[in-house]
């Protein structure tokens, strides 16, 4: 049986940061261009919600983001998923501090508005400010850790429900409820503190 191309580059990608954890830098040449365009990607899907005017670029926030990631020291990059959920947790610090200090020179302005759910799920009224939405991911983390990493992924990587299950070794359908009880709680959570 024949892998799938799809296979061969996810493949080729756990090969290449496996190698590059262990000192080889020629595998960073090599796996740059195979993760690019996933991580370019993944920040057009999330800049594509956020609001219109958005002053923060995708190729902004995927160079930031993959600078951190080469910048760190001595990680032991488990396989792609590994790569790739850090990437997001990276992109979501990015997307916040950029929100924080936009908030702060405005002071007090207009909010940036945000969508929790993908377009055409929920109404206009579920808009959210981008620092609010991390505070409700840090008090979520502490009660149900694997929800907020399933948002993480879903809302900052920009990862399909398929993807998601992928990379914490899940099931479509568990991450498809986890991923609404974590809306659902986010969205409370957040009415109560704008109360």
């Amino acid at each position: 049986m024949n892998d799938s191309p799809a296979d061969n580059s996810a493949s080729d990608v756990t090969r290449l940061l496996v190698d590059w954890g262990h000192g080889d830098q020629s595998a960073l040449d090599s796996l740059l261009p195979l993760i690019y365009n996933e991580l370019r990607r993944v920040a057009d899907s999330y800049l594509r919600r956020d609001r219109p005017g958005h002053t923060l670029q995708a190729t902004a926030l995927v160079n930031e983001a993959f600078l951190r990631l080469i910048d760190q020291d001595q990680i032991n990059w488990q396989n792609r998923a590994h790569f790739f959920g850090a990437a997001a947790n990276l992109m979501r610090q990015i997307l916040i501090q950029h929100a924080r200090a936009n908030h702060a020179a405005k002071r007090g302005g207009e909010r940036q508005k945000l969508y929790l759910d993908e377009a055409g799920d929920v109404s206009q009224s579920s808009d959210l400010d981008l620092v609010a939405l991390d505070e409700a991911l840090r008090d979520l983390e502490a009660v149900a850790p694997r929800q907020c990493r399933i948002v993480e992924l879903r809302y900052f990587g920009g990862l399909s429900i398929e993807e998601t299950g992928e990379l914490l070794s899940i099931s479509p359908s568990t991450v498809k409820r986890e991923w609404t009880m974590a809306k659902a709680w986010l969205r409370r959570e957040i009415s109560h503190r704008d109360e």
